[in-house]
């Protein structure tokens, strides 16, 4: 008899009758977009919650780093720092802006961009830095920020993974210039599909409604050229409903984290991250290191954990630099902790719900 699967992840959701009652007055207005009510009072509510300035909502979390990057107005071929270590949604936001990515490497201890080799790849055409706080793990911010403004860049981070983290009291969506997030189905904290940009300058708001809306903003007027990006009223109510939630699951997911960690800490040869000691953690990944001194390479864990049903993943692995799309097309630069991580971790099932008759399930293959 076959194993019950267990995927990677699995979508925390609301009541079916929660969200049923919740979505009924969309039968009364027929109102479904277009900036409608549940739109605009989940940014307000996400703006409270994230602890940031300003917020808007987009149909997901990579156009809102897109439209983020275009809003800007970088001229095109223009140079941004990034991180190889993370989705290839980072990578193609920035190309497909006309911008060149130089890739910096990370550091082993979170996977975050190491910022001591950001000022050696700063030339005349770079304009922005782009890092990512991988997993949840929050980059060093004021250092960052520290080389931004002394060679006057813009700092657009990607925090995807890091709904809900606060470092030293303040949203982790305060900091730079505009940070992303995504509420994709996979995350922490999800609006089936959605995403947002946070940011302290009004006029980003302003510019990122024309660019997310065709630039109309009147019945005969349109003042610039946009895209259509905007989150619509059934996905706005999903994230209404899991919002009102988002404590219990991130609960049932730090429960998840200590039991893998706590066996974890006992084999050797597997390693977790650690984290920040100053930021919060939103459990929103489980990633361990397989290192040299385990019995199994990385990729025979996974193939282990595959034949019995269960699925991890290796995330991120190729990084993005050596995926087919990007490889050889942009400045060779040496990036050996991004490989050396891409080739250690895998990402284990990690959500709301996980049994401990499952967590325990896995861990005693390893």
């Amino acid at each position: 008899m076959e194993k019950e699967r267990i995927l990677i992840t699995r979508s925390s959701m609301p009541s079916y009758e929660e969200y049923i009652e919740a979505i009924k007055p969309l039968w009364d207005t027929h109102w479904l977009t277009n900036m409608g009510q549940y739109h605009m009072e989940l940014e307000g509510k996400l703006k409270e919650y994230l602890k940031v300035p300003e917020l808007s909502l987009t149909v997901n979390g990579h156009m809102a780093l897109e439209l983020v990057l275009q809003s800007f107005g970088f001229a095109e071929g223009s140079e941004v720092i990034t991180t190889p270590f993370t989705f290839i949604s980072t990578t193609h936001a920035i190309v497909r802006n006309g911008l060149k990515p130089v890739f910096c490497d990370v550091k082993l201890t979170d996977g975050t961009m190491d910022e001591s080799k950001i000022e050696n790849l700063i030339t005349e055409k770079t304009v922005a830095i782009v890092p990512v706080h991988v997993y949840g793990h929050v980059c060093n911010v004021e250092a960052i920020q520290q080389i931004a403004d002394k060679y006057n860049l813009k700092v657009i981070y990607d925090a995807a993974h890091a709904f809900g983290v606060e470092y030293k009291g303040r949203g982790i969506g305060s900091y730079g210039d505009a940070s992303i997030f995504s509420f994709h189905a996979t995350k922490v904290y999800n609006s089936i599909e959605g995403g947002a940009a946070t940011f302290s300058d009004h006029k980003i708001y302003e510019k990122l409604y024309n660019l997310k809306n065709f630039g109309i903003r009147g019945e005969e007027l349109v003042t610039e050229v946009g895209a259509n990006a905007k989150m619509n009223e059934l996905c706005a109510i999903m994230g209404l409903c899991n919002l009102k939630h988002i404590d219990r699951a991130r609960e049932s997911r730090r429960h998840v984290y200590e039991r893998y960690t706590k066996r974890f800490r006992e084999i050797e040869g597997i390693e977790v991250f650690e984290g920040n000691d100053q930021a919060t953690r939103n459990y929103a990944y489980y990633p361990i290191l397989v290192t040299e001194k385990y019995m199994l390479s990385r990729d025979e864990v996974y193939d282990k954990l595959k034949a019995e049903n269960i699925f991890s993943r290796k995330y991120f692995y190729p990084v993005t630099s050596d995926h087919a799309c990007f490889k050889n097309k942009y400045r060779d630069i040496e990036i050996p902790n991004a490989r050396h991580l891409a080739e250690q971790v895998l990402t284990l099932p990690f959500y709301e719900g996980l049994s401990d008759e499952n967590v325990d399930r896995i861990l005693d293959l390893f």
